[in-house]
């Protein structure tokens, strides 16, 4: 019998859902209350009415543009708007969160919890909304922090964190299949399908670990007339190898996708600070700082091009940063270009 036929088997008759992959793992942990179970159980949940949301998008007038803008000053498509009301409305009642911040909120927002909750969240409901309107896969992102001190009303100060003190981070892709990719800090990175004929999440992906080294980088090559000298650098070596390594471009422009496939194939993803965005684009909070943290805990890196994303200490909930992560090898080598034309303005500056 081949692997492949063994796993479909063994799924099929022993299957590994969500919900009993995250009790397993509770009771590894003697001392835990299972207030994390219950979140990522409401984030199951949400993530199961956006997919169902999304495959009806364009029956239920779920496509185009809304009219209105987030905080970001980005035009809302309808389903940007239910997927954060999904989000919050499930994450609310699981008395667990504390406070969440969303993309589509101008600041947190605090939930009247009858328990001393422990755990703040920060979410993209829908990363890649732009794509919607031509069926390209989308997804939702999330990460999880614990209050350093929960005895006391929640403050912003709980979300102004770094990337290191995550708890747990996940994305949800809405593809070809719908899958959950969860991290915990225990560096595990596990992989979930949604079976819609059970309505249930089955591990079909268990301890994710990325190549070492890939051949796919992943970037806008529109923007790079606004880029800085290590950027055009790097991704012109890779597109002129000097060995058989070669290289090929893959860019879908929705950030779960393409670090998904980076993920699983390995190779580089590249959302670079450049002269119209001297800050970078992606938020810190709930695009950076989880996408990183995942990667990391599977093997990768990620940096700025000069410093670790995830030892970044957030100073606004929606605080923006450039984002470079993958495999390791390619990561290093982007790395060192940025350090050698950093060293030699140096000494030209002096």
């Amino acid at each position: 019998m081949d692997s492949q036929r063994a796993k479909f088997l063994s799924i099929e008759s022993n299957p590994i859902t969500l919900a009993r992959a995250i009790m397993s793992d509770q009771r590894r942990h003697p001392e835990a209350k299972g207030d994390l179970t219950m979140i990522l159980s409401s984030l199951m949940l949400a993530c199961k009415f956006v997919s169902n949301a999304v495959r009806k998008a364009g029956i239920a007038s779920l496509i185009g543009i809304s009219g209105s803008s987030n905080v970001q000053g980005e035009q809302q498509k309808p389903l940007d708007i239910l997927a954060n009301d999904i989000f919050i409305n499930s994450l609310k009642y699981c008395n667990k969160i504390a406070a969440l911040a969303s993309e589509e909120e101008t600041g947190i927002y605090i939930i009247d919890n009858p328990d001393e909750a422990k755990y703040v969240i920060a979410f993209d409901p829908l990363d890649g909304s732009s794509n919607i309107d031509v069926n390209v896969s989308i997804g939702s992102i999330f990460a999880i922090w614990k209050r350093p001190d929960y005895s006391k009303p929640v403050v912003l100060e709980d979300f102004l964190r770094t990337g290191a003190e995550v708890e747990v981070s996940g994305y949800c892709i809405y593809g070809s299949s719908t899958q959950l990719v969860i991290a915990t800090k225990e560096g595990k990175v596990d992989c979930f399908t949604l079976d819609n004929s059970i309505g249930d999440f089955i591990l079909t992906h268990p301890n994710l670990r990325i190549p070492k080294k890939g051949n796919i980088y992943s970037v806008n090559e529109g923007n790079s007339h606004f880029w800085d000298k290590s950027m055009k650098e790097y991704v012109n070596l890779v597109k002129t190898p000097q060995d058989d390594n070669t290289y090929s471009l893959r860019y879908v422009g929705s950030m779960v996708s393409d670090v998904h496939r980076t993920l699983l194939y390995g190779g580089i993803f590249l959302y670079p600070a450049d002269k119209k965005s001297p800050n970078g684009k992606l938020r810190v909070l709930y695009e950076v700082f989880p996408m990183s943290f995942i990667v990391e805990a599977a093997g990768g890196k990620a940096t700025d091009g000069r410093r670790r994303l995830l030892d970044i200490k957030a100073h606004d909930i929606h605080q923006r940063s450039p984002c470079i992560l993958g495999s390791p090898d390619d990561v290093d080598t982007i790395v060192a270009i940025y350090a050698k034309n950093d060293e030699e303005e140096a000494k030209n500056t002096n």
